[in-house]
């Protein structure tokens, strides 16, 4: 029955509609994941802006970093719910939900991280990215010396800040399409 629903209030190419590039990357997905997720189709609407996009997300959240992949879904979940993302929260629980290896976090993050069952380190991180989401212009550097004090290195920082930009910008733009997460989503690793 939702499925029938439009993935966005823009228009959203076929696949074969889809530059060369997009098209492989999407089919990509689909042969990893089962289904192409609504974001790809959803953003082609406008292709640079789709590809600048995904390389920002790859830069992101594939690079190496000192923060687990669980610890940046967190980050993004947590982002997601405060800024009422529907298509993240679902998309990017399902994801944390495989990579935690644990059912309730997703959902504790999303409703309220400060009620979750993560460690004070985990806290830290989160009541940072919230900052960064909502507050970035009180940013001083009490919050460096905050992380620090829980092993977190600048880099670290730099990684929890701009996953947290990022996502604002995703949960945006996710928003402004009224993009529909897909079905899939809902449950994985439940």
């Amino acid at each position: 029955m939702s499925a029938s629903r439009p993935i966005s209030r823009f228009p959203v190419p076929s696949i074969e509609e889809l530059p060369d590039d997009l098209r492989e990357q999407v089919l990509q997905v689909q042969e990893k994941t089962g289904f192409i997720p609504n974001v790809f189709l959803a953003l082609a609407h406008r292709p640079d802006e789709c590809r600048a996009f995904f390389s920002m997300h790859d830069a992101l959240m594939l690079r190496e970093s000192n923060l687990t992949k669980a610890e940046k879904e967190m980050i993004v979940v947590t982002v997601s719910g405060g800024n009422e993302c529907h298509y993240c929260v679902v998309a990017h629980g399902a994801i944390l939900r495989i990579v935690s290896k644990n059912s309730l976090l997703a959902d504790q993050l999303a409703i309220n991280y400060r009620k979750a069952d993560i460690t004070p380190r985990q806290r830290a991180m989160l009541d940072f990215a919230v900052k960064v989401s909502k507050e970035s212009s009180y940013i001083g550097d009490e919050d460096f010396e905050g992380l620090r004090a829980h092993g977190f290195d600048d880099e670290d920082i730099w990684d929890i800040g701009g996953i947290s930009a990022f996502f604002c910008l995703s949960n945006r733009m996710a928003n402004l399409t009224s993009m529909r997460p897909n079905d899939e989503f809902y449950g994985m690793a439940r």
